[in-house]
């Protein structure tokens, strides 16, 4: 069984910075790195799902986009942690870009990213997790059969919620979330009924 913890880029995997395109100006979540190698450590293929709609906005190119991602590559790598693959999606409906300038199955909430990441590593969904900040991400790792984990840094600002956007799991820090997918016992990791008011 290959299992995979998918993983938000802006906002959980690295600080987030609006429309960066500067591989220099990347930060680690705090606790990216020991969470990462946690799960890493307990046989999780670890990749990276964004929406990237700058593309089609005309903010920035694939290219700077795949700068940025070598970048944060690079900077796990340096702490023996290896992301396995990176997926991005370079389409909005609001773009200026025609080929991009629409909806897309692969873009978030949608689960386009997580099925065909699935099927390229033939990854068991149901024994695999989403990590996000925001409940778009809740919505696509349901959406693929996955277990979800609201890392809440207050980065949401959109709180409609039903029953694909309802985390499983709603944590602080990337570490707490970690111990969850590993089953490790952590006090403060809770299961939440989730309600329309915001944490």
């Amino acid at each position: 069984m290959i299992k995979a913890v998918f993983i938000d880029r802006d906002g959980t995997l690295i600080k987030n910075r609006p429309f960066n395109i500067d591989p220099s100006l990347v930060e680690l979540d705090d606790c990216a790195v020991d969470a990462l190698k946690l799960m890493q450590q307990n046989d999780f293929l670890i990749i990276v799902i964004a929406n990237q709609g700058g593309i089609a906005k005309g903010n920035f190119t694939a290219k700077q986009v795949d700068a940025v991602n070598a970048r944060i590559a690079s900077m796990l790598a340096e702490n023996e942690v290896y992301i396995d693959a990176f997926y991005y999606s370079p389409f909005h409906p609001d773009g200026i870009i025609a080929e991009f300038a629409k909806n897309s199955d692969d873009r978030k909430p949608s689960a386009g990213m997580l099925l065909k990441a699935a099927s390229s590593f033939g990854i068991d969904l149901s024994h695999s997790w989403v990590i996000g900040d925001l409940l778009d991400d809740m919505e696509a790792g349901h959406r693929a059969g996955c277990t979800t984990i609201l890392y809440n840094n207050e980065n949401e600002t959109d709180w409609r919620v039903d029953r694909f956007r309802q985390p499983d799991y709603i944590v602080n820090d990337l570490y707490k979330a970690a111990c969850a997918v590993c089953e490790i016992s952590e006090p403060s990791i809770v299961n939440y009924e989730f309600s329309l008011d915001p944490l």
